[in-house]
């Protein structure tokens, strides 16, 4: 039988579960509605941590004007279960006004997410990182966390988060969650509830034109792109805002690498009011060669 988390409302409350711990602290940052993505989280930092903490807080600063931050999903007694299943020590689930004194009112210091906080995602929700790399700095500073696992899912996301670590010099490791994924490829996410059955149907051209450029990553960029553009655009029910290719890191790439390098395709759009991400691994160039030798 599982045991219930402890549930920490206030810093004071948080610090005095925090510093008990004898070893290791992981952290799972989350903004609740959890499923079995989060939950593949919490297994895979549960075994490298002594005190495990998952944060419930649904972050106004990263929703823009506009945006789904009312009708976002609270289910906080069904959160609870699945903590306590996957053996979370700690929630902390602030309210707004523990994580931001002045609410409503923004905070006058946020994290500048530089660069690439401006493309991608960055492009279509200009305020998204600065609001998420702040709340995710605020819950480091509160935590003190040892370890952080973010999924892969949000790639843009984790790696931002990695290169505030790295920039800023805090001594935390960050773990990547690999992408949970229903049977026909969906990849799990809060906002999937959203979608009446015949978008459900729909979002699976996502991983399927994923999939398609996988397969043709060995050839190049475009061909890759051009894959996985075939698949899209055979959906109507879908509103494309972007398709990208880009490095691990995701910096730009030549079209044809003349070595294989490891990239990055990621895609979002929308299905009716309800947008959604994805992005896979790939093995970009140099295109494959024949073989000419023959039997011998």
């Amino acid at each position: 039988m599982t045991s219930a988390p402890e549930i920490a409302r206030t810093r004071k409350d948080l610090d005095a579960l925090v510093d008990r711990a004898a070893g290791p602290v992981g952290l799972v940052p989350t903004m609740g509605a959890l499923h079995a993505g989060h939950a593949s989280l919490m297994r895979q930092l549960r075994a490298e941590s002594t005190t495990l903490v998952a944060s419930i807080f649904v972050n106004p600063l990263q929703f823009g004007p506009g945006e789904d931050l009312d009708r976002y999903p609270r289910t906080f007694d069904a959160d609870l279960e699945v903590c306590a299943a996957e053996g979370v020590d700690v929630v902390f689930a602030p309210e707004v006004t523990t994580m931001y004194a002045d609410h409503p009112a923004q905070p006058q210091v946020t994290v500048d997410p530089g660069p690439l906080g401006a493309v991608l995602e960055g492009e279509f929700r200009p305020t998204h990182f600065a609001g998420v790399l702040t709340v995710v700095a605020k819950l480091f500073n509160l935590v003190r966390p040892d370890l952080a696992i973010f999924g892969e899912k949000d790639y843009q996301q984790l790696t931002l988060i990695r290169r505030m670590v790295a920039d800023l010099s805090w001594p935390i490791r960050i773990v990547a969650g690999p992408t949970e994924r229903e049977p026909d490829g969906l990849a799990l996410s809060s906002r999937n509830r959203y979608l009446s059955a015949e978008e459900r149907s729909a979002a699976t051209v996502l991983s399927r034109a994923l999939h398609a450029a996988q397969v043709r990553a060995a050839y190049g960029v475009p061909p890759a792109r051009w894959a996985a553009m075939q698949v899209l655009r055979d959906e109507p029910l879908l509103e494309l805002d972007y398709l990208a290719l880009r490095d691990a890191d995701l910096g730009e790439l030549d079209d044809y690498p003349t070595d294989p390098i490891d990239g990055r395709i990621l895609v979002a759009g929308r299905f009716g009011s309800t947008r959604l991400i994805d992005n896979m691994p790939l093995l970009l160039g140099p295109e494959p060669q024949e073989d000419t030798q023959g039997d011998s």
